[in-house]
């Protein structure tokens, strides 16, 4: 399904197979992966996510001496889009409708489309309130689930979250509606958020009837050399596009850490009497 926008009044709709509600580790994660079963995705992200604010990211698979969050986020982001989910920002104030008709959420600041992650608030740019359409909804944002309220789905409240009940694999009582990530109340881990984001979009493309069977990319001949057919979600490739892709990840590796990363982390927002809680060194 093509995605397609016009504005009238003011609002600007879209129409979209999957929404994802939040951009953190487990929304940027799922959006890989429905992305990449061909299931036209885009991302609404409510300014900066929590792992920007991180000193250092520890005990995440593939990083020996840990990585900075605020790369680990530019590359989640870069991968999710690099396989073609749309990134926007903005807050969803409220979700409603349901999978045979669409699921419609308000979405108030931020941009459509927007090249850089910041606050909605901070932005003389912002779009006034907006809507946007789709098929169905995965929703990994921070834990306020304020905008489930018009569904009947369990929530729980500590201190100030509020969190959505997920049941099996990240469905939840609503057809077409999925939970995943801190919002479902997961373990406060980066690697933890990061499955919980997979498993919801798996579950999710399992649900859309999209064939799919592994996210493997074999060498040519692996299946069928042996009179089998690729399985769907896979493929087989030959020596030269092998080398061609393993140089083109080095590449990206190396322009990714080829220097600091030029953003400093923010601090708790009671700490510094500052709007943007920045610490003194950024300002």
């Amino acid at each position: 399904m093509a995605s397609s926008q016009s504005t009238t009044a003011g609002t600007t709709r879209g129409q979209h197979e999957l929404l994802i509600i939040g951009g953190g580790i487990a929304g940027l994660t799922a959006a890989t992966f429905t992305a990449r079963a061909g299931i036209e995705t885009v991302v609404v992200n409510d300014g900066e996510t929590v792992l920007r604010r991180n000193a250092h990211l520890e005990n995440v698979p593939g990083f020996p001496a840990g990585v900075n969050p605020r790369r680990f986020a530019d590359m989640l982001r870069a991968q999710a889009t690099r396989n073609g989910a749309e990134y926007q920002t903005g807050t969803v104030t409220e979700l409603t409708g349901e999978i045979d008709n669409g699921f419609t959420a308000t979405i108030t600041g931020g941009q459509a489309g927007e090249d850089i992650e910041t606050d909605a608030a901070d932005s003389e740019e912002a779009e006034p309130t907006r809507e946007l359409t789709a098929d169905r909804v995965l929703a990994a944002s921070f834990p306020d689930a304020d905008f489930l309220d018009g569904y009947d789905i369990d929530t729980r409240t500590a201190d100030s979250k509020q969190y959505a009940e997920a049941g099996e694999l990240g469905r939840t009582a609503v057809e077409g509606l999925y939970v995943a990530g801190r919002l479902a109340e997961r373990y406060h881990q980066a690697v933890i958020a990061a499955g919980d984001g997979a498993e919801a979009a798996i579950t999710l493309i399992h649900d859309s009837d999209i064939p799919f069977y592994n996210d493997w990319v074999a060498p040519e001949g692996y299946w069928t050399d042996r009179g089998r057919e690729v399985p769907p979600g896979c493929e087989e490739i030959d020596p030269t596009e092998q080398r061609a892709r393993q140089e083109a990840a080095m590449a990206a590796m190396q322009e990714y850490f080829a220097a600091p990363h030029d953003q400093q982390q923010r601090t708790f927002p009671s700490l510094v009497d500052d709007e943007r809680n920045r610490l003194d060194w950024e300002q």
